[in-house]
């Protein structure tokens, strides 16, 4: 898409709600995530249930849907027996069920009374560390050749490509130079709007250990980004991190941090959070701060993306 959809919105309402954690609320209701496709397991084994969540954060007040795509590749696919043409198949699908909610949500006659803006679907590009289910996407360690990261990203690019999304969230990336190398890869779609999202390992630096403020630099010239920003880092980073990224770009700011819990790779679970975050007064801090694009990620739901979406409004109303 030209970008002008997310533009009129941004200008319409003055943010955008994204929705949360995709995976993480599919294991919620009952799905058995514990492989290294993750959230794309279930593009195989139940895609009626990816659907049902993303319809129920465009119910809880989501504006972007984020497809089910993070994880999701043709080597991983491969790994699993799965052919070429049926991997990309999987993952042109994992955009198209995020438009199928988007209709079925659009169409809920109890919709109609909301008077909300026609939402959109991004394609997830995850990290390539993400395809290696060890935790390296928050370290960028990942010891391959530009050559091998260019084949990986760009048959996956090809690939959602085929389901038109609205736009691309490239996220959670560890190091500015695999953000790089994937924005020159949308040569073919120049038409094509992304937002790209860092993940950091503390209020300064992202997780491969460059300045935060500098990665951004990085790439918000680029003109297919639309929005730069940081996701699936603690919200208590949040404020130090927008501060940072204000500093060098004038591009709208995308932040959704995870609930405060922290995965740990090697045990294969969660480390519980000092206490409950306050996503309400978190969001129009942000807000204040100059995020425009505002959602969830690892551990949130959609009850997380109605808090947000109702004291954005409510703030915005005053």
């Amino acid at each position: 898409m030209s970008g002008a959809v997310l533009a009129e919105l941004l200008e319409t309402q003055g943010y955008v709600v994204l929705d949360g954690g995709l995976a993480t609320e599919l294991e919620r209701r009952g799905a058995d995530l514990a492989d290294p496709l993750w959230s794309a397991r279930q593009l195989v084994e139940g895609p009626d249930l990816i659907r049902e969540v993303h319809q129920a954060y465009f119910t809880a007040g989501a504006d972007i849907a984020v497809s089910a795509s993070y994880q999701a590749s043709i080597a991983g696919f491969a790994a699993r027996g799965i052919g070429f043409q049926d991997a990309v198949q999987l993952m042109a699908l994992s955009v198209e069920l995020a438009k199928e909610a988007r209709e079925r949500y659009w169409h809920d006659p109890a919709r109609r009374a909301e008077g909300r803006a026609w939402p959109l679907v991004a394609a997830s590009i995850g990290p390539y560390g993400a395809s290696l289910a060890d935790g390296s996407e928050y370290r960028g360690n990942y010891g391959l050749s530009g050559q091998e990261l260019a084949d990986f990203h760009g048959s996956r690019l090809e690939a959602v490509m085929t389901a038109r999304p609205d736009l691309l969230a490239i996220e959670t990336i560890p190091s500015a130079e695999e953000a790089a190398l994937v924005l020159e890869l949308l040569a073919p779609w120049p038409e094509i709007r992304v937002w790209v999202s860092f993940t950091c390992r503390d209020a300064e630096r992202i997780s491969d250990g460059r300045p935060f403020a500098d990665a951004i630099s990085s790439v918000e010239h680029h003109p297919q980004v639309a929005a730069v920003g940081f996701n699936c880092v603690p919200p208590s980073l949040a404020e130090q991190l927008l501060a940072g990224a204000a500093r060098v770009t004038t591009k709208p700011l995308v932040i959704y941090p995870n609930s405060g819990e922290r995965w740990d790779a090697v045990r294969r679970r969660w480390v519980p959070a000092e206490g409950p975050f306050d996503f309400g007064a978190g969001a129009r801090r942000w807000r204040e701060r100059g995020a425009c694009l505002i959602g969830g990620c690892c551990r949130t739901g959609p009850e997380t993306i109605r808090t947000i979406r109702t004291s954005l409004k409510l703030h915005s109303d005053r």
